[in-house]
């Protein structure tokens, strides 16, 4: 008996084209989908748009989808993406934050709108090629680390939702990165097996941010304009270029020669100055965290002992935390380095998910 349809999204690379694989053999009914979320004005990107929302990509999600066996949809979420995720990237650095666009990617367009879509077609369940696990207790929905901890996405999906959680599948959950390119080989994929990933933010081909910033908004940027590069004691050491092009912890590209390593420690907005010390100044054993989201429990008690990343390759720190109203602050056991304002902080307790929020 055939079981129920899926709404998959694809991006035409490996892991969501084995995470097919792997639903048709459980038996799901699948529906493909390839959604457009961004179209770039600049030539410069242009010519290097070959990431996991290119054109390309796009046409090869369709054809992987009808060597398979089942439909494919190409829907465009442009109008969307630019109002929820563009908009944000250029604010947080205009507000000399630092943000991470693909969490919010996934909260609101790969399940906000793909779920909407699902339900249009019929679908009860969406599925990824992430690598990470959901867990059902008793009703009771939250995210596992993947079994391949050198490619788990965990750190990605802290903003989902319980009515989220209970329509994802996660394919690849419980298999290692080369069990998934030994997949593709076994059923004759050997060019996907061997495609190489794409590492880039999919609206930034080119990986360069800053130029990103100069395209979409060129009169805040200019009427920004230059500003004082100071020391922690205040000495003016240099000019910058605009203080939205840095960022906590960033250590080259400052232009200015003191005999040692500096590193941003600050960015001070209103007085257009960015703050220079050294590396033991970017040490911090406190950090505030809001816009919290917690999934494995209700609540947690003051001084619960957990594991916070506060980057995607963070290995982590142990802490405690403590709830203050709508707020957590993370007391860390160690020193904990480029804390960045604008970044999500992650809490962990072993292998599972318990939330996350947006360091202050």
């Amino acid at each position: 008996m055939s079981k129920e349809t899926v709404l998959l999204a694809m991006s035409g690379g490996l892991d969501s084209s084995m995470a097919a694989v792997l639903l048709l053999e459980q038996g799901y009914k699948l529906i493909g989908v390839t959604y457009r979320p961004w179209h770039s004005i600049s030539t410069a990107c242009m010519e290097k748009e070959k990431g996991c929302c290119s054109v390309d990509a796009v046409f090869e999600a369709k054809n992987m989808a009808k060597k398979l066996g089942f439909p494919h949809y190409i829907i465009d979420f442009r109008k969307e993406f630019r109002k929820k995720v563009i908009k944000n990237f250029i604010n947080e650095y205009l507000n000399a934050r630092t943000p991470n666009p693909c969490i919010l990617c996934n909260a609101y367009i790969k399940w906000g709108n793909l779920l909407a879509k699902a339900d249009e077609l019929g679908c009860k369940y969406v599925a990824t090629g992430h690598y990470a696990k959901i867990v059902n207790n008793n009703g009771k929905y939250y995210i596992s680390k993947g079994v391949d901890k050198t490619k788990d996405q965990s750190y990605f999906l802290w903003m989902l939702s319980q009515d989220n959680l209970k329509r994802t599948l996660f394919p690849l959950g419980e298999y290692l990165k080369n069990d998934i390119r030994n997949m593709a080989r076994n059923n004759g994929f050997e060019k996907l097996a061997n495609k190489r990933e794409s590492q880039e933010i999919c609206f930034i081909p080119d990986n360069d941010y800053r130029r990103f910033l100069r395209d979409e908004v060129p009169e805040v940027i200019n009427n920004i304009g230059e500003g004082n590069v100071v020391s922690t004691s205040g000495n003016i050491l240099g000019k910058h270029k605009g203080y939205p092009f840095y960022t906590i912890g960033q250590r080259r590209g400052l232009d200015v020669a003191v005999g040692h390593p500096l590193y941003v420690v600050n960015i001070n907005k209103n007085n257009n100055e960015v703050v220079l010390g050294t590396r033991q100044e970017l040490d911090k054993k406190e950090m505030w965290v809001n816009q919290v989201i917690l999934t494995k429990y209700e609540k947690i008690p003051d001084n619960f002992e957990v594991l916070t990343k506060i980057r995607y390759r963070n290995r982590g720190q142990l802490g405690r935390l403590k709830m203050k109203k709508d707020k957590i602050k993370v007391d860390f056991y160690n020193n904990v380095s480029s804390i960045t304002p604008g970044q999500s902080a992650v809490f962990y307790e072993g292998d599972d998910l318990i939330g996350g929020g947006i360091i202050i």
